[in-house]
C-alpha cells in the first residue's frame, strides 16, 4: 500500500486550507480501531474529515460519510465533547518538512484556538492527540508509557512534545546543483536508497516518479549515473520542490497507486480530496476483502467438515439398523426349530420360511435356543427404535449441510475484489453465519437487518432486452424471491444444487423466447457450485410457486410446478 507522503500531506493540507477553513464541526464518529470521521459545516456543504493513525496507512482527507451503525469506541466519544459545535480555523504543520499536522479549533473564526488535534504520521508509530490550549493532553488514540518508548511518552494529562526532529537534509531550492550532487553521490549505491538516506520529505513512490520522469532506470547506482541524467533528474528535484512551494498539484490515478504532481498519471482525479479516498478506501476494501474471505472459507470448511462427519455417523448407524427384520426372521425361524436345537451349540443353519434357502443363526453356546431367540428379538426391537431415532437426526444434518453449502457457494463465486458491492456481499455472508450462530463476532452490530442498505443484485440482460437478476447472498436470494419477483416474471435455480436464485424480470404481454429461457439458465448455472461442468440441470416456474418452509434458514426454498433446461455455464463470458 502506498505510503501517505510529506508531498500528499502538502497537497491535502493546501485543499482544505481553502475549502474547509473555517467550518463548524457537527458530529465525531469513529470507523474502526483506527479511523475516525469529523463532521464538518461551511456555507457551501458538509463534508467528512477522515483522520486515520493505520500504521501502513496513516492519513488525513476529506472522505466517504460513515455507515449508519452505532459507534462504540470511546475515543470519539471524548473528542465530541470538546469539539462539538466549535469551528476548525487552522490546519497546518508543526514544522517545515514535519508530517505531523495541528488541527486548531476554537469557538468561532478569528479567535484563538481553545483545543488542538495533532495527527502525527509516521508509519507505525502514527498517533492521534488532542490537547487544550496549554498543549495538556487530554485524550489520545494510543498511549505511549515510558516501557514502549524511552524516547518519547504520550500520556494524559502531560504537556504534548514535538516528536523527534529528523537528523538527514531538508530539501532546499536554493541549493546548487554540485551540493545536492555532492551529497547524493557520496556513497555509491542505488540512486532511490541514496535519495531516501540523504533527504526528508521523500517517499519510494515518489522518487520512483522521479526517476521515470527523468527517463533513469529504476535500479541505477550513483556511479553509473552519467553528467546529463544527472542534470534530468536534479531538474525533476528543482520541479518538485517548486510545486510544493507553489502549492501546484495535479492529483492523477496510476497503474498501481496514486501521484499528487501529475507524473506518470493515466486518469485525473477532480481533486486531492477524492484522489486519496478513494485509493485508501479501494485498498482496505481489498485487505479486509482477502482476509475476511480466508476466514469464512476457513471456517464454513471447517464446520461442513464435521457435519458430513456426522451425518456418515447417522448413515451407518440407519445401515445396521436396516438389518433388523433380518434379526426377527432369525429369531422367527429359531422358535419354529426348537427341536433342532442342541446344547453347545454355535450356530444352526435352517431353511428360510419363504426361499427355502438354507440361513445360519450364530447363537450363544451356554444360552438355550429361546433364550438366543429372545436375544434376538430384544437385538430387531434395538435397531427398530434406532431407525427412528437417528432418521430425523440426519435429516437435520442434511438441511444443515444444504444451507451451508449454499453459503459457500455463494463465497466460492466472489474470487477476487473488484467493487464495493463485492466486500459488501461477504459481509451480509458473515453477518448472516453470526446471526444463525455458526460465528462468534464480538464487533457484529446487525449491519444486515439495516432496512436502507442497498440490495447490489448482480443484473444482466437477455439477447432481447429482458432483465436477469441474481442474488450474491442468501439475504439477496430471499429479497429477490419473496420481495423482489413480480407476478409475471420467471424464478430460476440449479436443480439440487447450491447456487444463486436468478430472476428474469418480465412485464405483462411478455414472452421470453427459447433463446432468452437459455441465456437464464446459462447464468444460473454459472452462478452456482457447478461452475465448472458443461450441462447443468436448471428448473424455473412462476414466484407463485416458490415457498420458504417454516424456520429455514436464509436462502432455502422449496418450489412446483417447475420445468427443466440444461444451462451452460461455459457459455458465460
Amino acid at each position: 500500500m502506498q505510503s501517505f507522503d510529506f508531498t500528499t500531506l502538502t497537497a491535502v493540507c493546501n485543499e482544505l486550507r481553502e475549502t474547509w477553513i473555517p467550518s463548524r464541526v457537527e458530529q465525531v464518529y469513529q470507523r474502526d480501531r483506527t479511523t475516525i470521521s469529523i463532521a464538518l459545516r461551511t456555507l457551501k456543504g458538509r463534508g467528512w474529515l477522515e483522520v486515520s493513525w493505520h500504521p501502513q496507512a496513516a492519513r488525513l482527507h476529506i472522505g466517504s460519510p460513515p455507515p449508519r451503525i452505532p459507534d462504540t469506541f470511546t475515543f470519539s466519544q471524548q473528542l465530541v465533547s470538546q469539539l462539538n459545535g466549535l469551528a476548525l480555523v487552522k490546519v497546518e504543520t508543526i514544522a517545515p518538512w514535519e508530517r505531523v499536522v495541528d488541527l486548531q479549533f476554537a469557538g468561532r473564526p478569528g479567535e484563538d484556538a481553545v483545543y488542538h488535534i495533532y495527527i502525527e504520521i509516521m508509519g507505525k508509530y502514527s498517533n492521534v492527540v488532542l490537547t487544550n490550549a496549554k498543549n495538556e493532553i487530554i485524550t489520545t488514540a494510543h498511549q505511549v508509557n515510558q516501557q514502549q518508548s524511552s524516547v518519547r511518552t504520550v500520556l494524559t494529562g502531560q504537556m504534548y512534545e514535538a516528536p523527534p526532529n529528523m537528523t538527514n537534509t531538508a530539501p532546499s531550492l536554493s541549493e546548487p546543483f554540485e551540493r545536492w550532487h555532492e551529497r547524493v553521490s557520496l556513497v555509491p549505491g542505488a540512486i532511490k536508497k541514496q535519495l531516501l538516506k540523504t533527504y526528508r520529505g521523500l517517499s519510494p513512490m515518489l522518487i520512483q516518479l522521479m526517476l521515470q520522469a527523468a527517463n533513469i532506470d529504476l535500479e541505477a547506482t550513483t556511479d553509473k549515473l552519467n553528467a546529463q541524467e544527472w542534470q534530468s533528474l536534479f531538474q525533476r528535484w528543482q520541479e518538485w520542490l517548486h510545486r510544493l512551494e507553489k502549492n501546484q498539484f495535479e492529483p492523477f490515478f496510476l497503474d498501481s497507486g496514486y501521484t499528487v504532481l501529475g507524473w506518470g498519471g493515466i486518469k485525473q482525479a477532480n481533486s486531492t480530496q477524492e484522489l486519496i479516498n478513494e485509493y485508501y478506501t479501494s485498498q482496505f476494501n481489498q485487505l479486509v476483502f482477502s482476509q475476511l474471505r480466508h476466514q469464512l472459507t476457513q471456517k464454513l470448511n471447517n464446520i461442513l467438515e464435521k457435519l458430513r462427519q456426522k451425518a456418515n455417523t447417522f448413515k451407518q448407524r440407519l445401515a445396521q439398523s436396516e438389518r433388523a427384520d433380518e434379526y426377527r426372521q432369525n429369531a422367527d425361524l429359531l422358535m419354529a426349530y426348537l427341536h433342532e436345537w442342541q446344547p453347545g451349540m454355535s450356530e444352526m443353519t435352517l431353511a428360510d420360511f419363504e426361499s427355502g434357502k438354507p440361513v445360519t443363526i450364530a447363537l450363544q453356546p451356554d444360552k438355550n435356543a429361546v433364550l438366543n431367540a429372545q436375544a434376538l428379538y430384544k437385538q430387531h426391537q434395538k435397531l427398530k427404535r434406532a431407525r427412528g431415532a437417528v432418521e430425523p437426526l440426519l435429516a437435520d444434518v442434511e438441511a444443515e449441510i444444504e444451507y451451508l453449502e449454499q453459503v459457500e457457494a455463494a463465497i466460492l463465486q466472489v474470487e477476487t475484489y473488484q467493487a464495493p458491492e463485492d466486500l459488501q456481499t461477504l459481509e451480509e455472508i458473515r453477518d448472516e453465519l453470526v446471526s444463525q450462530k455458526y460465528l462468534e463476532d464480538t464487533d457484529y452490530r446487525n449491519r444486515s437487518n439495516d432496512k436502507d442498505k442497498d440490495i447490489n443484485f448482480r443484473r444482466f440482460q437477455t439477447p432481447n432486452g429482458f432483465e436477469v437478476f441474481i442474488g450474491r447472498n442468501n439475504r439477496q436470494n430471499d429479497q429477490l424471491t419473496f420481495r423482489f419477483a413480480g407476478d409475471y416474471d420467471l424464478w430460476f435455480h440449479t436443480q439440487e444444487i447450491p447456487g444463486s436464485h436468478v430472476l428474469l424480470r418480465l412485464q405483462a404481454g411478455n414472452v421470453p423466447d427459447e433463446v432468452d429461457l437459455q441465456h437464464t439458465a446459462n447464468l444460473t448455472a454459472y452462478y452456482s457450485r457447478a461452475r465448472q461442468s458443461e450441462q447443468v440441470p436448471v428448473v424455473y416456474t412462476q414466484p407463485k410457486y416458490v415457498y420458504k418452509p417454516k424456520g429455514a434458514k436464509p436462502g432455502i426454498a422449496i418450489y412446483k410446478n417447475e420445468r427443466i433446461i440444461w444451462g451452460q455455464p461455459q457459455k458465460v463470458r
